[in-house]
């Protein structure tokens, strides 16, 4: 079988990850109709893994990766270093026993 064999999406699928992909996805979502969000990454995860590898001078890097400005990159970045700045504050302000 040659991708040249599928119909329509399923011959692209084909090409770009191989024919038995094509044909599981046939065999999930035939007949319906999917539409795919335009962010893959689960804001969460975005969050974590700025916080994980930001290194001061990575925010170009950073916003490539998940298709953000990189004016949004130092927002998020801004936005968890205050979520640390919070912790740290109701950490140190618990009562000793």
């Amino acid at each position: 079988m040659r991708n040249e064999d599928f119909a329509d999406i399923y011959e692209e699928i084909a090409a770009e990850a191989g024919a038995e992909t094509a044909i599981a996805i046939y065999n999930m979502f035939k007949g319906q109709q999917i539409m795919f969000p335009q962010k893959l990454y689960k804001k969460e995860y975005i969050y974590r893994y700025i916080e994980e590898n930001y290194n001061g001078h990575n925010v170009r890097e950073l916003s490539q990766l998940f298709g953000y400005s990189d004016r949004r990159i130092r927002q998020i970045i801004t936005e968890i270093r205050k979520k640390q700045e919070q912790q740290a504050e109701d950490t140190s302000s618990l009562p000793v026993t």
